[in-house]
């Protein structure tokens, strides 16, 4: 298949507009850590029994979505998908530009970034942490030198094992993202090993909704026409994801159930958890998950393309409900200390943790998604990751045919 990948080119004000309100927004982010670092984190609503807040939800989306962003591309040299090998580049540049977001956020919301050399060169290997430092930064070095077998014509003949290499370390970093949270025993909301399986599952349907505006916002930009069956192949592609995430959202939370334990975090997210309860059934069931495949299961979806785009961001917003309903309501149930036993004290002991995150932290979340806006903007700008014909020669000739047997 003859590929030809070119520039966004022209000068539309509306691309300059674009690029500047997502550098402001990344300037108003920094500044937002400027004052958390100076005041210290007292002015956000994270307390000593939620140490992980709105921060630390947008991050771990983003990072979650990187890894399901590069499907497009393992769909395309590990699975023989051909029609989508033009996107292949574009699946592999997004995957690498949310990854960036998502660990600026994590880094400057830990406070002390400079202690991330520490990090870097003293390793406890039995810390997941320590492990998911090996993870995202080989996550980044895989993807890259896919990227150029994929760029570069005389390494082309390498591209299905970089590819291959690059499938199999995204669902490491998946797994490692998710074991963050799953081998926290202490805490009856993370103590699952599903959690990993959980978050593999989540970040096909949200790396491919995010690949999917930034597509529909590329090709509309540049002129660009993605074909009816291309855009049907994502719809159902979109259909199958969304269910897979779903199914192990619900296998998580009925096997929490069949431990008694756990009964009284399953009906804390599920009956009586007031604000996580809330955003659990509208948020990852209903926006996220339920409307969308209902949506997209319409006969003439591959006609549809603002409903797909609105699909799209309705599993985004699920998928952020969903983060801060695992991360923030998993610290808000109280700490069990002492199983089985009745523990009474004035520090907060079987009580529901309160947080309410404050404007920082919300600037610096999307100041994290603004630094993803700028490297794709100014990747598709200069590099040329989007192909000239959005659709293939085979689509646009299956697409005449169908319209002459319609006029016929």
């Amino acid at each position: 298949m003859k590929i030809t990948l070119s520039e966004l080119k022209g000068s539309s004000p509306g691309y300059y507009l674009l690029l500047g309100s997502f550098a402001l927004v990344a300037v108003v982010g920094l500044a937002a850590v400027w004052y958390m670092e100076h005041f210290g984190h007292i002015v956000t609503g994270m307390n000593n029994q939620i140490v992980w807040g709105m921060p630390h939800v947008f991050a771990v989306f983003l990072v979650v979505a990187a890894s399901g962003a590069l499907n497009v591309a393992s769909m395309a040299s590990v699975f023989g998908k051909t029609e989508f090998k033009p996107l292949a580049p574009m699946s592999g540049m997004l995957a690498i530009a949310l990854l960036l977001g998502g660990l600026t956020v994590l880094m400057l919301d830990l406070g002390r970034p400079d202690r991330l050399i520490v990090a870097m060169t003293y390793y406890n290997f039995k810390s997941i942490f320590a492990l998911n430092i090996f993870l995202y930064s080989g996550f980044m070095g895989f993807v890259i030198v896919y990227l150029w077998t994929m760029m570069e014509r005389r390494m082309n003949q390498f591209t299905p094992v970089a590819g291959l290499f690059a499938f199999i370390w995204r669902m490491a970093l998946t797994t490692g993202t998710g074991s963050i949270f799953g081998f926290l025993v202490a805490r009856q909301a993370y103590d699952s090993a599903l959690l990993a399986p959980l978050f593999i599952a989540l970040s096909f349907s949200y790396g491919l909704a995010v690949f999917l505006l930034v597509l529909m916002w590329a090709g509309m930009g540049s002129g660009r026409r993605i074909s009816h069956l291309m855009m049907g192949r994502f719809a159902r592609l979109q259909i199958i994801f969304i269910a897979a995430g779903l199914y192990f959202v619900l296998i998580y939370y009925l096997t929490n159930f069949y431990f008694t334990r756990h009964h009284g975090f399953v009906r804390f997210i599920l009956l009586d958890g007031g604000v996580y309860t809330a955003l659990f059934w509208l948020g990852p069931i209903l926006l996220g998950a339920v409307v969308p495949i209902a949506l997209l299961l319409h006969p003439r979806i591959a006609e549809m393309p603002r409903r797909v785009a609105m699909c799209a961001g309705m599993v985004i917003a699920g998928g952020f409900a969903q983060m801060y309903v695992t991360i923030v309501g998993g610290q808000a149930f109280p700490l069990i200390l002492f199983p089985g036993k009745e523990v009474s004290s004035t520090f907060f002991d079987g009580i529901v943790n309160r947080y309410s995150p404050a404007l920082p932290e919300w600037l610096l979340g999307f100041g994290g998604i603004a630094i993803v806006g700028i490297i794709v903007m100014i990747s598709l700008k200069v590099l040329g990751f989007i192909p000239e014909n959005l659709a293939s020669e085979d689509d646009v000739a299956a697409e005449h045919v169908q319209a002459a047997i319609k006029h016929s």
